[in-house]
C-alpha cells in the first residue's frame, strides 16, 4: 500500500499479517472496547473470537484484526489560492475574524446562524488560513445530500487544492488530500489526522446523541487542533457549553441577503388524510397563478401517495415524491432546482442541506412527532434564500399547535428580535 494512503488513516489489518516498524499498531479492542469506535457492542465468531457490530457499515473489525496508522505528517506545500468572487457582509466577515481567532489559539467554536447565512462563504478565511499554514482540514456533515452540494462550491472557490469526497455511496476511491469532506460516519477511519474540523448541521440525525460518531470526532482531530461547529439549531449540549463559557460562539441572526426567516405561519384543519382541505386547495391554487414553485412536507412515506393523489387534479403542475430511500433522490432535487419541475412532495430529508431559491413551503401534520423544533425551523429556513426573492411563505398545517410548533415559531421569532436589533446597529 502506498504508505500516502495511511497517513491519519486507521484501518485494519491481521494480526498475523507483518508490517514494517513505522506503522503504529493498536489492538482492536481493548477491554472488550472497539478501538475504532469505541462502542462495546460484540458479536461471537469461531474459537472465542468477536468482532463489533457497531461499526459494521464500514467493514468488519474483530479481534483477530489490529488497527494500522501512520502519523499525519501535513505533508502540503501551502500554495492555496481563494478565488471566490463574492464579499462577506460586516456580519459575516466579523464572524470569519472570529473563526480564524479561534484555530490560532486553539479551540473550538460554535456558529449559530439562521439557515441562509451563508455559513459556507463564512468559512473561506478561516479554510485559506488554514490551508496556507499547511493544515489538515475535514469538512463533515452527517447527511449526504450536504456534503454532495458542498464539494462543487469549494472546488471552485480553491481550484488548486487537493480534495477528497468520502461517503458510503462514493465511488471514487479515497486519496491523500489536504481537504476531506465526507459524512461523519467516514470520521471512524481516521486517527489524529486532522488540524481543523468543521462539522455542519451538527444538530442533525445521526450524528445528534450517537456516542460512536462523538467518539469518531475526538479520535480523528489531532491533540491540539480546532473544532468548528455550524448550526442554526444547536443542541442542548452545545448552548449549556456556552452558557458556562466552555465554547466560543458567534450569532449571525440575518441571512446572507440582510433579511429575517420567514415568520412560521399556522393553520388549523381536519383530519387531512381523509380529506384535502379547503385551506390547502386554496394555497395550490394560489400557486398556480402565481407561478411558484414549492414544497410539502409531509411526517411518513406512506403520506407522499396521499398528497399527491390529491395533486393530480391539477394537470398544469408537475411534481414527484422524495424520500430518504429514494434511488433518484439527487436528481429529482436537480431537477427542482432546474425548474423542470413545479413541487416536490418530501418527507424530512430535505429539511436542511439543499437551496432551492424562490420556492415556498407547505407542512402537513407540522404537529406529529415527526416534526421536532429543529426540523420546522430548518424547514422554514428553505424558503427565502435568493436575493430575488429573500421572502416567502411557510405554512403550517396542523389539527392542533403542540410545544414543538409552539417553540419553533418562538426560536424563529427570537433570532429576528436578534436579527432587527443588528439592523438598528
Amino acid at each position: 500500500m502506498d504508505k500516502e494512503l495511511l497517513f491519519g488513516r486507521m484501518i485494519t489489518c491481521p494480526k498475523i499479517q507483518e508490517t514494517d516498524l513505522e506503522y503504529q499498531r493498536t489492538a482492536s479492542f481493548i477491554k472488550g472496547v472497539c478501538q475504532r469506535c469505541g462502542q462495546n457492542q460484540k458479536a461471537s465468531l469461531p474459537r472465542k473470537q468477536f468482532y463489533c457490530q457497531a461499526c459494521l457499515i464500514l467493514g468488519r473489525v474483530s479481534s483477530l484484526d489490529d488497527l494500522i496508522s501512520l502519523p499525519e505528517p501535513n505533508n502540503f506545500d501551502g500554495q492555496v489560492e481563494l478565488i471566490w468572487p463574492g464579499t462577506l457582509t460586516q456580519q459575516q466577515a466579523q464572524v470569519s475574524k472570529d473563526l480564524v481567532s479561534s484555530m490560532e489559539q486553539g479551540r473550538n467554536h460554535l456558529v449559530w446562524a439562521v439557515t441562509g447565512a451563508g455559513k459556507t462563504e463564512m468559512l473561506f478565511p478561516l479554510l485559506l488560513k488554514a490551508f496556507q499554514q499547511k493544515k489538515r482540514v475535514a469538512l463533515v456533515s452527517p447527511r449526504v445530500d450536504v456534503i454532495a452540494e458542498l464539494a462543487p462550491r469549494l472546488a471552485a472557490a480553491f481550484a488548486n487544492l487537493s480534495q477528497v469526497v468520502l461517503h458510503g455511496k462514493q465511488t471514487t476511491p479515497y486519496g491523500y488530500t489536504q481537504l476531506v469532506l465526507a459524512t461523519t460516519h467516514q470520521l471512524l477511519r481516521f486517527k489524529s489526522a486532522f488540524d481543523v474540523l468543521i462539522i455542519d448541521e451538527v444538530d442533525s440525525f445521526p450524528f445528534r446523541g450517537n456516542p460512536m460518531l462523538q467518539y469518531a470526532v475526538q479520535t480523528a482531530r489531532k491533540k491540539i487542533s480546532t473544532i468548528v461547529y455550524l448550526t442554526a439549531t444547536p443542541t442542548p449540549a452545545l448552548k449549556t457549553a456556552v452558557k458556562r463559557g466552555n465554547l466560543k460562539v458567534s450569532y449571525l441572526p440575518l441571512r446572507f441577503h440582510q433579511q429575517l426567516l420567514p415568520k412560521l405561519q399556522i393553520k388549523r384543519v381536519n383530519n387531512w388524510r381523509l380529506k384535502m382541505p379547503k385551506l390547502l386547495k386554496k394555497q395550490i391554487e394560489i400557486f398556480i397563478e402565481e407561478q411558484r414553485q414549492f414544497l410539502i412536507f409531509v411526517p411518513y412515506v406512506s403520506d407522499l401517495i396521499i398528497v399527491e393523489r390529491y395533486l393530480q387534479a391539477y394537470t398544469q403542475l408537475k411534481g414527484t415524491t422524495v424520500h430518504a430511500n429514494d434511488p433518484d433522490r439527487i436528481e429529482k432535487v436537480q431537477q427542482m432546482r432546474q425548474e423542470n419541475i413545479h413541487f416536490l412532495i418530501t418527507t424530512t430529508i430535505l429539511e436542511r442541506g439543499v437551496t432551492l431559491p424562490g420556492i415556498d413551503v407547505l407542512i402537513l401534520g407540522a404537529d406529529e412527532n415527526t416534526f421536532s423544533e429543529n426540523a420546522l425551523v430548518q424547514i422554514a429556513g428553505r424558503v427565502g434564500r435568493s436575493y430575488d426573492r429573500p421572502t416567502g411563505l411557510v405554512l403550517a398545517f396542523v389539527r392542533q399547535i403542540n410545544l414543538a410548533v409552539f417553540r419553533a415559531q418562538k426560536q424563529i421569532n427570537t433570532m429576528n428580535q436578534r436579527g432587527c436589533q443588528l439592523k438598528k446597529s
